[in-house]
């Protein structure tokens, strides 16, 4: 390593002593805030755990309540599944093979895509897949999902979900983020922020991305803001877990550089870091010094969670032999439960493919294969291990599909397009009644006739499960009390809640 110049310490104070307009304002406002706390609170404002956020520590929290739940797992298919197919069976549709819908439409006031809304008809769809009952409620399922179908009574479905959004982009950004806006926080970040940590070697927040196993499957691309902290500070953000090589990049020492090295590389980064903090009162400066520390106790953990060998032969069973495939869903649902029992807060797995507007028969089926025996896995790996009841299963898309065809229908093959007005989610553990289904959609999955439920609704369920007033949960940014469930109204799905 080179050495240090000798007047090292006075250009450092130089630079740090350059403070702009803005620079100073955050340091008036910041630094003379926390050195006014720190009078107040002596050092328990900054305690010696990197993780601990002094400020947000040492402040109130009235939105925090009983929760019900310790953690969460978001399942996230990208593209929309079919509630039709799935979830939402319309017998009487059966007869009407084939129908125009074309005048019905027009009467509904429904917003269509670019993608259908210039064809000359729109043929009435019925699913070709059976559907049975399940479980002591007699709970509707495709065939498509015999697993599921065996886990009925651990499910809570909601039938009656709706959105704002008809594309994919902005449906997703409401879904995950609380905002078809761009630079708002995702909801692990907010869990991750209202939370905190219960292991300090792992992030609370890991994001896995299930690869699908069907080639043909209409991939949805997804950006970083799905998991991204927005406002909030940066260590929140969620951490992409790779489904191939090193789980995290850059994790391992580089060659020549030894782990005592590295060590005291970041003691002399973080001496650096503070100064810079005294001065200029910039918060993320503490972010990246958390971040370094949290890269170097994670080459110590993420090798040993990423390490399968040690799971039994029985859990492979559970989940299916797909699991010992590294990338794949069901490896993903077998990692959720490892972070989970590690402490990891929240972890969303996204399994993209789901995007149906042509071919839906063959396409839903293997997107459905990829996922079924994993998530009936994950959810009785959790249950036999006594963590099902404060862990929080959450499965679904960001919006329905359509009840007509696009492009050519056949008796076998069609299409569906995008339909924000009802879709189908299901919930399990962590607070919420099992064996249930809540809300109603009219005979043709078009339109909810009872107990609608918003995404904000959504998220605000989610958090009261997890301990968080949604109304009182906010951060202030740009002179605003920002909140995940925004300044609309949203409610609390008591009727669903154990």
């Amino acid at each position: 390593m080179h050495a240090l110049p000798p007047d090292w310490q006075n250009t450092f104070d130089a630079y740090n002593a350059a403070v702009t307009r803005r620079q100073f304002f955050r340091q008036s406002g910041t630094g003379l805030g926390v050195a006014a706390l720190s009078a107040l609170l002596g050092q328990r404002a900054f305690a010696a755990n990197t993780n601990a956020d002094p400020l947000r520590t040492a402040m109130t929290e009235p939105w925090k309540i009983a929760p019900k739940a310790k953690r969460a797992i978001y399942i996230s298919l990208i593209g929309a599944p079919s509630q039709l197919d799935l979830f939402d069976y319309k017998p009487a549709l059966q007869g009407r093979f084939k129908e125009d819908l074309k005048d019905w439409l027009g009467g509904q006031g429904e917003r269509l895509t670019g993608m259908t809304s210039g064809q000359a008809q729109f043929p009435l769809a019925p699913t070709v897949f059976k559907f049975a009952q399940h479980g002591e409620g007699g709970m509707w399922i495709s065939e498509l999902l015999p697993n599921i179908a065996k886990m009925a009574d651990d499910l809570c479905f909601i039938r009656s979900m709706k959105t704002d959004a008809i594309n994919h982009e902005p449906a997703n950004q409401l879904v995950y983020t609380g905002s078809m806006q761009n630079g708002k926080a995702s909801i692990g970040s907010w869990l991750a922020y209202g939370l905190g940590t219960a292991n300090e070697d792992l992030p609370s927040f890991v994001v896995l991305h299930a690869k699908h196993s069907s080639p043909f499957s209409n991939v949805q691309a997804i950006s970083a803001r799905l998991w991204g902290s927005g406002f909030l500070p940066g260590k929140h953000a969620g951490v992409s877990f790779r489904p191939q090589g090193d789980p995290v990049l850059y994790l391992n020492d580089a060659p020549g550089i030894p782990r005592e090295l590295r060590r005291r590389m970041l003691d002399g980064l973080g001496e650096l870091n503070r100064r810079s903090y005294e001065q200029i009162g910039d918060p993320e400066i503490q972010t990246r010094t958390q971040q370094y520390e949290m890269a170097f106790r994670m080459q110590t953990s993420v090798p040993e969670l990423a390490d399968l060998s040690a799971e039994s032969p029985a859990t492979y069973e559970l989940y299916g032999e797909q699991a010992r495939t590294r990338g794949s869903f069901a490896s993903s649902a077998l990692m959720a439960r490892r972070l989970v029992e590690r402490g990891v807060r929240f972890v969303q797995i996204f399994h993209r493919g789901w995007d149906q507007h042509g071919s839906l028969p063959r396409d839903i089926a293997a997107q459905c294969k990829d996922v079924d025996q994993a998530c009936y896995g994950l959810v009785q790996d959790l249950k036999q291990r006594g963590m099902l009841d404060d862990t929080l299963v959450i499965w679904g898309g960001e919006f329905g599909r359509t009840v007509y065809c696009q492009g050519t229908l056949t008796e076998t093959n069609y299409g569906r397009d995008h339909h924000p007005r009802c879709f189908t989610i299901w919930m399990a553990g962590g607070g919420v009644k099992g064996g249930l289904v809540y809300g109603e959609t009219d005979e043709m999955s078009y339109n909810i006739v009872r107990d609608p439920v918003h995404v904000r609704d959504l998220h605000a369920t989610i958090l009261h499960l997890l301990g968080i007033d949604h109304e009182r949960f906010s951060f202030k940014f740009q002179g605003l009390d920002q909140k995940l469930t925004g300044v609309v109204a949203a409610n609390v799905l008591k009727p669903i809640l154990a």
